[in-house]
C-alpha cells in the first residue's frame, strides 16, 4: 500500500524511501527501524498471492458500502451502474517472455468493471494482452437491475443475451454493419441530445439466433 500511495514502482525504491525516515516508521505501524531489500523480497516470495486478492476484495466491498448512496448523475437512478473497459500495461520482454505481445515487447491487459457511483473498481481481471475485450463478459456475475455500459468492442449478441436473461441492462455502441429492421419508433425530445428511440429486431441469421428478442 505504501508503494502505491507514494507512486513507487520497485521494491528497492520502497526500501530507500522507508529508510529515509526511520523515526516516522512507527506511525505506519512498523515495528522495525530499518528495512533490507533481501528481507522484503523473501517475504514476497514466501507469501501466497491470493492473500492480496482477499485483502483487495475486502477493501472493495467495504468502500462500496461507504459510497452506496453517492450519485453524481444528473438523473435520479437507483440502479447500480457499471462501466466496462480494458487497458494494456507494457512489460519487460526479457523478464516476462510468457506475455509476448507484438513488436518484441511483452504486455498484459487489465479488464475492469468500474462502479460509477463512487468510481470504485468492483472487479478486474488480468489476462494476456492479445485476449479480446469481449471475453471479459464470461467472468462477470451480472447483478439484477444493474446497468452495464460498454463500447463496441463488447458487441457480442450471445453474451449480451446472457445479460438480458440475468434481468440486467446494457448500453453498447453498435457497429455500422449492424443489420436490423425497425419495429417501431418512440417519441424523443431531441433538444436533450437524443437522436432516436427505436425498438428493433436483428435481421442477420446468426445474430438473431444469439439474441432472439427485440432490442
Amino acid at each position: 500500500m505504501f508503494g502505491q500511495l507514494t507512486n513507487l514502482n520497485s521494491l528497492r525504491g520502497i526500501v530507500l524511501c522507508l529508510n529515509a525516515h526511520p523515526n516516522q516508521l512507527y506511525h505506519l505501524g512498523f515495528k522495525t527501524k530499518k528495512f533490507t531489500l533481501s528481507t522484503l523480497a523473501r517475504a514476497n516470495q514466501n507469501r501466497d498471492w491470493r492473500m492480496w486478492l482477499d485483502v483487495t476484495n475486502h477493501l472493495i466491498a467495504k468502500t462500496r458500502k461507504l459510497h452506496l448512496n453517492d450519485n453524481d448523475f444528473s438523473i435520479d437512478l437507483k440502479n447500480t451502474i457499471y462501466a466496462l473497459d480494458s487497458t494494456i500495461i507494457d512489460l519487460c520482454l526479457a523478464t516476462f517472455k510468457w506475455a509476448y505481445f507484438e513488436l518484441k515487447k511483452s504486455a498484459v491487459k487489465i479488464h475492469t468493471q468500474l462502479d460509477l457511483k463512487g468510481n470504485i473498481p468492483s472487479f478486474f481481471l488480468i489476462t494476456k494482452a492479445k485476449t479480446h475485450d469481449v471475453n471479459f463478459l464470461d467472468h462477470i456475475e451480472f447483478e439484477r437491475d444493474a446497468i452495464y455500459i460498454m463500447d463496441r468492442g463488447y458487441l457480442h449478441f450471445k453474451r449480451l443475451y446472457t445479460i438480458h436473461k440475468q434481468h440486467a441492462y446494457f448500453i453498447v455502441r453498435s457497429k455500422q454493419s449492424l443489420s436490423f429492421k425497425r419495429i417501431r419508433s418512440h417519441t424523443v425530445n431531441k433538444s436533450t441530445g437524443l437522436r432516436c428511440d427505436q425498438t428493433i429486431q436483428l435481421k442477420h441469421f446468426y445474430s438473431r439466433k444469439d439474441y432472439p428478442n427485440n432490442l
